[in-house]
Protein backbone atom coordinates (compact mmCIF):
# COMPACT_ATOMS: atom_id res chain seq x y z
CA UNK A 1 0.00 0.00 0.00
CA UNK A 2 1.45 3.55 -1.16
CA UNK A 3 2.02 6.19 1.50
CA UNK A 4 -0.83 8.42 0.63
CA UNK A 5 -3.39 5.29 0.05
CA UNK A 6 -1.71 4.61 3.42
CA UNK A 7 -2.65 7.64 5.79
CA UNK A 8 -6.17 8.08 4.11
CA UNK A 9 -7.53 4.67 5.02
CA UNK A 10 -5.68 5.11 8.54
CA UNK A 11 -7.48 8.46 9.01
CA UNK A 12 -10.57 6.97 7.80
CA UNK A 13 -10.01 3.72 10.52
CA UNK A 14 -9.22 6.47 13.35
CA UNK A 15 -12.54 8.88 12.57
CA UNK A 16 -14.18 5.91 13.06
CA UNK A 17 -13.09 4.58 16.85
CA UNK A 18 -13.81 6.28 19.91
CA UNK A 19 -10.21 5.45 20.55
CA UNK A 20 -6.80 4.09 19.46
CA UNK A 21 -3.35 2.94 20.11
CA UNK A 22 0.07 3.17 17.87
CA UNK A 23 -0.18 -0.58 18.54
CA UNK A 24 -3.65 -1.28 17.24
CA UNK A 25 -2.22 1.05 14.47
CA UNK A 26 1.08 -1.07 13.51
CA UNK A 27 -1.00 -4.33 13.67
CA UNK A 28 -3.92 -3.52 11.51
CA UNK A 29 -1.94 -1.85 8.96
CA UNK A 30 1.58 -3.96 9.19
CA UNK A 31 3.87 -1.16 9.39
CA UNK A 32 6.66 -0.65 12.02
CA UNK A 33 6.31 1.61 15.47
CA UNK A 34 8.07 4.58 13.82
CA UNK A 35 6.03 4.39 10.45
CA UNK A 36 2.75 4.23 12.75
CA UNK A 37 3.74 7.48 14.67
CA UNK A 38 5.35 9.55 12.01
CA UNK A 39 1.84 8.68 9.85
CA UNK A 40 -0.05 9.72 13.15
CA UNK A 41 1.72 13.14 13.10
CA UNK A 42 1.37 13.51 9.39
CA UNK A 43 -2.61 13.30 9.96
CA UNK A 44 -2.26 15.29 12.89
CA UNK A 45 -0.18 18.38 10.23
CA UNK A 46 -3.67 17.80 7.98
CA UNK A 47 -5.54 19.24 11.14
CA UNK A 48 -7.42 15.95 12.06
CA UNK A 49 -7.81 17.23 16.14
CA UNK A 50 -6.07 14.25 17.92
CA UNK A 51 -5.65 14.07 21.76
CA UNK A 52 -2.97 11.65 23.28
CA UNK A 53 -3.83 10.19 26.60
CA UNK A 54 -0.61 9.80 28.83
CA UNK A 55 -0.39 6.26 30.91
CA UNK A 56 0.59 3.20 30.30
CA UNK A 57 -3.13 2.34 28.22
CA UNK A 58 -2.76 5.80 26.63
CA UNK A 59 -3.83 6.27 23.22
CA UNK A 60 -5.35 8.72 21.20
CA UNK A 61 -8.95 9.65 20.45
CA UNK A 62 -10.39 12.28 18.18
CA UNK A 63 -12.00 15.26 19.57
CA UNK A 64 -15.48 15.32 17.11
CA UNK A 65 -17.30 18.44 16.79
CA UNK A 66 -13.87 20.57 16.29
CA UNK A 67 -13.11 23.01 13.53
CA UNK A 68 -10.58 21.51 11.36
CA UNK A 69 -7.86 23.89 9.62
CA UNK A 70 -8.72 25.76 6.33
CA UNK A 71 -7.90 23.14 3.33
CA UNK A 72 -5.13 25.14 1.17
CA UNK A 73 -4.35 24.84 -2.41
CA UNK A 74 -0.81 25.36 -3.62
CA UNK A 75 -0.44 26.97 -6.96
CA UNK A 76 0.16 24.02 -8.74
CA UNK A 77 -3.02 22.23 -7.27
CA UNK A 78 -5.27 24.62 -8.23
CA UNK A 79 -3.67 24.91 -12.11
CA UNK A 80 -4.56 20.80 -12.03
CA UNK A 81 -8.18 21.13 -10.69
CA UNK A 82 -8.64 24.04 -12.98
CA UNK A 83 -7.44 21.89 -16.25
CA UNK A 84 -8.98 19.07 -15.07
CA UNK A 85 -12.40 21.12 -15.10
CA UNK A 86 -11.63 22.22 -19.05
CA UNK A 87 -10.26 18.84 -19.79
CA UNK A 88 -13.34 17.43 -19.30
CA UNK A 89 -15.98 20.42 -20.42
CA UNK A 90 -19.02 19.22 -22.90
CA UNK A 91 -17.99 15.90 -21.84
CA UNK A 92 -22.04 14.87 -20.96
CA UNK A 93 -20.52 13.75 -17.54
CA UNK A 94 -22.85 13.59 -14.69
CA UNK A 95 -23.14 15.81 -11.67
CA UNK A 96 -22.58 18.95 -13.68
CA UNK A 97 -24.06 21.41 -11.42
CA UNK A 98 -21.74 20.13 -8.98
CA UNK A 99 -19.01 20.14 -10.76
CA UNK A 100 -19.56 24.01 -11.60
CA UNK A 101 -20.44 25.03 -8.28
CA UNK A 102 -17.36 23.69 -7.16
CA UNK A 103 -15.54 25.53 -9.99
CA UNK A 104 -16.94 28.79 -8.87
CA UNK A 105 -15.86 28.32 -5.05
CA UNK A 106 -12.63 27.42 -6.31
CA UNK A 107 -12.39 30.46 -8.12
CA UNK A 108 -13.43 32.07 -4.71
CA UNK A 109 -10.90 30.78 -2.83
CA UNK A 110 -7.62 31.42 -5.15
CA UNK A 111 -5.39 34.72 -5.10
CA UNK A 112 -6.42 37.55 -8.20
CA UNK A 113 -2.93 36.81 -9.54
CA UNK A 114 -4.47 33.43 -9.95
CA UNK A 115 -7.22 33.42 -10.75
CA UNK A 116 -5.32 35.80 -13.87
CA UNK A 117 -3.42 32.51 -14.42
CA UNK A 118 -6.46 30.73 -15.30
CA UNK A 119 -8.19 32.96 -17.58
CA UNK A 120 -5.17 32.68 -19.19
CA UNK A 121 -4.91 28.84 -19.22
CA UNK A 122 -8.77 29.04 -20.39
CA UNK A 123 -7.91 31.36 -23.39
CA UNK A 124 -4.66 28.97 -24.53
CA UNK A 125 -5.25 25.61 -23.71
CA UNK A 126 -8.10 23.72 -25.82
CA UNK A 127 -9.14 20.04 -24.95
CA UNK A 128 -11.25 17.74 -27.33
CA UNK A 129 -14.58 18.56 -27.10
CA UNK A 130 -14.43 22.41 -26.38
CA UNK A 131 -15.57 24.68 -27.70
CA UNK A 132 -12.86 27.64 -28.64
CA UNK A 133 -15.38 30.50 -29.61
CA UNK A 134 -17.03 30.73 -26.29
CA UNK A 135 -14.29 30.56 -23.50
CA UNK A 136 -16.36 31.61 -20.50
CA UNK A 137 -14.17 29.73 -17.32
CA UNK A 138 -17.65 28.48 -15.96
CA UNK A 139 -19.15 26.69 -19.36
CA UNK A 140 -19.62 22.99 -18.17
CA UNK A 141 -23.55 23.47 -19.50
CA UNK A 142 -23.25 20.01 -21.94
CA UNK A 143 -25.92 17.98 -19.75
CA UNK A 144 -25.49 14.52 -19.32
CA UNK A 145 -28.72 12.04 -19.57
CA UNK A 146 -30.71 13.08 -17.23
CA UNK A 147 -30.75 9.23 -16.11
CA UNK A 148 -27.18 9.10 -14.98
CA UNK A 149 -27.28 10.10 -11.76
CA UNK A 150 -29.72 8.20 -10.63
CA UNK A 151 -27.48 5.12 -12.10
CA UNK A 152 -24.40 5.64 -10.63
CA UNK A 153 -26.72 6.63 -7.02
CA UNK A 154 -28.38 2.92 -7.09
CA UNK A 155 -25.47 1.24 -8.37
CA UNK A 156 -23.54 2.77 -5.32
CA UNK A 157 -25.94 0.56 -3.35
CA UNK A 158 -26.02 -2.60 -5.15
CA UNK A 159 -25.43 -3.61 -8.43
CA UNK A 160 -28.11 -5.77 -8.92
CA UNK A 161 -30.60 -3.15 -10.85
CA UNK A 162 -33.84 -3.69 -12.69
CA UNK A 163 -33.87 -1.72 -15.62
CA UNK A 164 -36.34 -0.27 -18.14
CA UNK A 165 -35.18 0.06 -21.93
CA UNK A 166 -37.25 1.67 -25.16
CA UNK A 167 -35.60 0.82 -28.14
CA UNK A 168 -37.84 2.63 -31.07
CA UNK A 169 -41.79 1.67 -29.84
CA UNK A 170 -40.47 -1.47 -27.95
CA UNK A 171 -40.05 -1.15 -23.96
CA UNK A 172 -38.15 -3.83 -22.35
CA UNK A 173 -37.01 -4.57 -18.96
CA UNK A 174 -34.24 -6.47 -17.11
CA UNK A 175 -32.73 -7.62 -14.48
CA UNK A 176 -29.25 -6.95 -14.65
CA UNK A 177 -25.62 -7.55 -12.28
CA UNK A 178 -24.06 -3.80 -13.21
CA UNK A 179 -20.37 -4.84 -14.29
CA UNK A 180 -19.33 -1.37 -15.81
CA UNK A 181 -20.63 2.27 -16.46
CA UNK A 182 -18.70 3.48 -19.21
CA UNK A 183 -18.55 6.26 -22.12
CA UNK A 184 -17.45 5.34 -25.69
CA UNK A 185 -17.87 7.55 -28.75
CA UNK A 186 -19.73 10.15 -26.88
CA UNK A 187 -21.84 7.74 -25.53
CA UNK A 188 -22.52 6.10 -21.93
CA UNK A 189 -23.40 2.83 -21.92
CA UNK A 190 -24.34 -0.12 -19.45
CA UNK A 191 -22.33 -3.43 -19.25
CA UNK A 192 -24.09 -5.82 -17.80
CA UNK A 193 -24.64 -9.70 -16.90
CA UNK A 194 -28.46 -10.00 -18.05
CA UNK A 195 -29.67 -12.36 -15.28
CA UNK A 196 -32.56 -13.97 -17.27
CA UNK A 197 -30.40 -14.82 -20.25
CA UNK A 198 -27.19 -15.14 -18.16
CA UNK A 199 -24.94 -13.61 -20.05
CA UNK A 200 -23.66 -10.03 -20.62
CA UNK A 201 -25.39 -7.41 -22.85
CA UNK A 202 -24.77 -3.78 -23.57
CA UNK A 203 -26.93 -1.05 -22.61
CA UNK A 204 -27.53 2.41 -24.34
CA UNK A 205 -28.09 5.11 -21.04
CA UNK A 206 -29.96 7.35 -23.57
CA UNK A 207 -32.24 4.54 -23.96
CA UNK A 208 -33.08 4.26 -20.05
CA UNK A 209 -36.71 4.88 -19.05
CA UNK A 210 -36.73 3.58 -15.57
CA UNK A 211 -34.21 1.86 -13.06
CA UNK A 212 -34.82 0.62 -9.66
CA UNK A 213 -32.83 -1.46 -7.40
CA UNK A 214 -33.13 -5.47 -7.31
CA UNK A 215 -35.73 -7.08 -4.43
CA UNK A 216 -32.80 -8.76 -2.52
CA UNK A 217 -33.99 -12.20 -2.39
CA UNK A 218 -33.68 -12.10 -6.49
CA UNK A 219 -30.19 -10.35 -6.33
CA UNK A 220 -26.91 -12.28 -7.39
CA UNK A 221 -23.24 -11.73 -6.07
CA UNK A 222 -20.63 -10.72 -7.78
CA UNK A 223 -18.70 -14.39 -6.90
CA UNK A 224 -21.96 -15.83 -8.55
CA UNK A 225 -21.31 -13.36 -11.86
CA UNK A 226 -18.12 -14.60 -11.86
CA UNK A 227 -18.26 -18.15 -11.60
CA UNK A 228 -21.02 -17.53 -14.59
CA UNK A 229 -18.13 -16.56 -16.61
CA UNK A 230 -15.65 -18.71 -15.72
CA UNK A 231 -18.14 -21.39 -17.55
CA UNK A 232 -19.15 -19.62 -20.21
CA UNK A 233 -15.08 -18.80 -21.40
CA UNK A 234 -14.44 -18.36 -24.79
CA UNK A 235 -11.09 -19.36 -26.37
CA UNK A 236 -9.42 -16.36 -28.29
CA UNK A 237 -9.85 -15.81 -31.96
CA UNK A 238 -7.78 -12.80 -32.63
CA UNK A 239 -3.99 -13.30 -31.26
CA UNK A 240 -2.18 -9.74 -32.00
CA UNK A 241 1.43 -8.55 -31.36
CA UNK A 242 1.87 -4.75 -30.55
CA UNK A 243 4.50 -2.42 -30.91
CA UNK A 244 5.30 0.53 -29.73
CA UNK A 245 3.22 2.79 -32.28
CA UNK A 246 0.40 -0.11 -31.83
CA UNK A 247 0.21 0.55 -28.12
CA UNK A 248 0.34 4.03 -28.36
CA UNK A 249 -2.83 3.71 -30.37
CA UNK A 250 -4.12 1.45 -28.30
CA UNK A 251 -3.83 3.59 -25.23
CA UNK A 252 -5.94 6.54 -27.38
CA UNK A 253 -8.86 4.46 -27.81
CA UNK A 254 -9.90 0.72 -27.35
CA UNK A 255 -13.31 -1.39 -27.28
CA UNK A 256 -14.01 -2.37 -23.55
CA UNK A 257 -13.71 -6.05 -24.11
CA UNK A 258 -9.80 -5.32 -25.50
CA UNK A 259 -6.66 -5.31 -22.93
CA UNK A 260 -3.48 -6.04 -23.66
CA UNK A 261 -0.84 -8.02 -21.71
CA UNK A 262 2.63 -6.35 -21.87
CA UNK A 263 5.69 -8.25 -22.80
CA UNK A 264 8.71 -6.63 -21.57
CA UNK A 265 9.38 -4.25 -18.41
CA UNK A 266 9.78 -1.26 -20.94
CA UNK A 267 6.26 -1.80 -21.90
CA UNK A 268 7.17 -1.52 -25.83
CA UNK A 269 5.89 -4.81 -27.02
CA UNK A 270 2.54 -6.48 -25.69
CA UNK A 271 0.03 -9.14 -26.84
CA UNK A 272 -3.77 -8.92 -27.61
CA UNK A 273 -5.59 -11.77 -27.28
CA UNK A 274 -9.53 -11.46 -27.45
CA UNK A 275 -13.05 -13.25 -29.02
CA UNK A 276 -14.85 -11.50 -31.28
CA UNK A 277 -17.96 -12.92 -32.84
CA UNK A 278 -17.96 -13.29 -36.67
CA UNK A 279 -21.50 -13.64 -36.52
CA UNK A 280 -22.34 -10.45 -35.61
CA UNK A 281 -22.22 -7.81 -38.18
CA UNK A 282 -21.50 -4.89 -36.26
CA UNK A 283 -19.00 -6.07 -34.18
CA UNK A 284 -16.86 -7.23 -37.41
CA UNK A 285 -17.17 -3.54 -38.81
CA UNK A 286 -16.16 -2.16 -35.67
CA UNK A 287 -13.06 -4.50 -35.12
CA UNK A 288 -12.10 -4.03 -38.73
CA UNK A 289 -11.89 -0.33 -38.12
CA UNK A 290 -10.01 -0.54 -35.41
CA UNK A 291 -7.27 -2.77 -36.55
CA UNK A 292 -7.08 -0.45 -39.22
CA UNK A 293 -6.91 2.67 -36.78
CA UNK A 294 -4.17 0.23 -34.84
CA UNK A 295 -1.75 1.06 -37.89
CA UNK A 296 0.80 -1.34 -39.12
CA UNK A 297 2.99 -1.74 -36.20
CA UNK A 298 1.22 -4.67 -35.41
CA UNK A 299 1.57 -9.08 -36.18
CA UNK A 300 -1.32 -11.26 -36.43
CA UNK A 301 -0.88 -14.41 -35.15
CA UNK A 302 -4.18 -15.44 -35.34
CA UNK A 303 -7.31 -14.08 -36.77
CA UNK A 304 -10.58 -15.01 -38.30
CA UNK A 305 -11.25 -15.04 -41.65
CA UNK A 306 -14.33 -13.16 -41.98
CA UNK A 307 -12.23 -10.32 -40.44
CA UNK A 308 -8.99 -10.88 -42.90
CA UNK A 309 -11.29 -10.22 -45.84
CA UNK A 310 -12.53 -7.26 -44.27
CA UNK A 311 -9.46 -5.44 -43.90
CA UNK A 312 -8.32 -6.79 -47.52
CA UNK A 313 -11.21 -5.09 -48.82
CA UNK A 314 -10.96 -1.97 -47.26
CA UNK A 315 -7.11 -1.40 -48.17
CA UNK A 316 -8.09 -2.31 -51.85
CA UNK A 317 -10.65 0.57 -51.32
CA UNK A 318 -7.96 2.94 -50.87
CA UNK A 319 -4.72 1.35 -53.03
CA UNK A 320 -6.24 -0.38 -56.07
Amino acid sequence: MKKVERINTIMRYVNNRSHFTITEIMQEFNISRSTAIRDIREIEAMGMPLVAEVGRDGGYFVMHNSVLHHVRFTDNEVKALFIAFMATRNQQLPYLKSRQSLAEKLLGIISENQQDHLVLLNEILLFEGTNPNNPDLLDLSDLPHPMLEKLIQLLLLDRNLLITIKEGKVIKSYHIYLLHLYREKSLWLIEGFDIKEEKKQIFHVDNLIDIKPCPTNKSWSKKKILEKFKQQEEVSNVILELGPKAIAQFKKYHPLKMSISYTNPYQATAILKAFINVNNPEELTEITNWLLFLGEDIKIKEIPTEIHERIQKRIELFCP
